[in-house]
């Protein structure tokens, strides 16, 4: 398994889906995904991190985060928030933006809300939803752009996923349940897909956890203590798999991915430990053992060092947390 498979694996993305907007122009909007937009479709606690998506079923928008440049995205194009900031959606953006939350309001029961708004020019069909995950740290979330986009048509299938896109959005439409369920699926999906686009594009110089999945060395690497995590690794050891001395190996580590090798691993023995953890079926000492700690005490102070409170502690506080 690939570093990136493995931390989308870790953190457990869920999707979900929130409105049903169709707008006409003039129209402008800012908000962002907040907590009354998905707590109503949710069964378990709030996500730590939220990534916000809207879908272009049918017209043209433009999305924007801050003073960055304008996106446009037209019929079969999804723009995705990994760090849900506020943004704008606009017909145009002359036109004055008014808050979400005066143009969205609840749905009568647990339907999915449905808003029209606008000054009855060209239209334009979204579909908008968010992407959770539990995981306090996403090396993913910190090395993406506030906004990426992704146009369904050029990915493998693409033809397939707008269709099941436009079909999801009819039936939601007619309030139907099913539909919302197959487009919180294809979100997840469109992320990875994304994300794998978005890291081929990057610039050569570019540095960061994506960039370093790129480098033939670092990449190799970061796949190497991924999948045995449970190795009890050394800067050295991992400097001879991926062919560059001791020095050398810590150096481009570092300036890639931003915190040398064995502290990057050590956090992400943390991950996987909260993520055992919160799911409650192995005991801590079997979590010990599967991330690399040779005995129940050693990985108890490491855990109590890096999160401030023993596993046990953590365990029954987060299983506070979602009941």
């Amino acid at each position: 398994m690939d570093a990136l498979s493995d931390v989308l694996r870790v953190v457990r993305l869920v999707g979900g889906v929130f409105l049903d907007a169709k707008f006409s122009a003039p129209w402008c909007i800012a908000g962002r995904v907040e907590g009354v937009d998905f707590e109503p479709f949710l069964d378990s606690r709030t996500p730590a991190q939220v990534i916000g998506f809207h879908y272009v079923v049918d017209g043209r928008l433009l999305a924007r985060v801050g003073n960055g440049p304008p996106i446009e995205l037209r019929s079969g194009e999804i723009v995705l928030l990994p760090r849900n900031d506020v943004h704008i959606l606009a017909s145009g953006l002359e036109v004055k933006p008014i808050p979400a939350a005066d143009v969205v309001l609840p749905a009568p029961g647990l339907g999915i809300p449905q808003v029209t708004h606008g000054g009855g020019g060209e239209e334009t069909h979204i579909v908008c939803g968010y992407l959770g995950s539990d995981a306090q740290q996403n090396p993913i979330m910190a090395a993406l752009p506030p906004l990426i986009t992704l146009n369904v048509k050029e990915t493998p299938g693409g033809d397939w996923i707008k269709q099941s896109f436009a079909f999801a959005a009819r039936e939601l439409a007619e309030g139907r349940v099913g539909g919302a369920t197959v487009i919180a699926k294809l979100s997840e999906l469109m992320f990875v897909e994304a994300v794998r686009r978005y890291v081929a594009t990057l610039p050569e110089e570019s540095t960061g956890w994506l960039a370093g999945l790129r480098d033939p060395a670092i990449g190799k690497a970061l796949a190497l203590m991924h999948t045995q995590v449970a190795r009890q690794w050394t800067a050295d050891e991992l400097a001879q798999a991926v062919n560059l001395s001791r020095s050398a190996f810590a150096e481009r580590f570092t300036t890639l991915i931003g915190q040398p090798p064995m502290k990057y691993l050590t956090n992400w023995r943390m991950q996987i430990a909260t993520h055992k953890l919160r799911e409650g079926r192995l005991s801590i000492g079997q979590i010990a053992f599967d991330t690399g700690y040779e005995s129940e005490a050693a990985f108890t102070r490491a855990f109590k060092r890096e999160l401030g409170v023993p596993p046990a502690t953590w365990r029954r506080q987060a299983a506070g947390a979602t009941a």
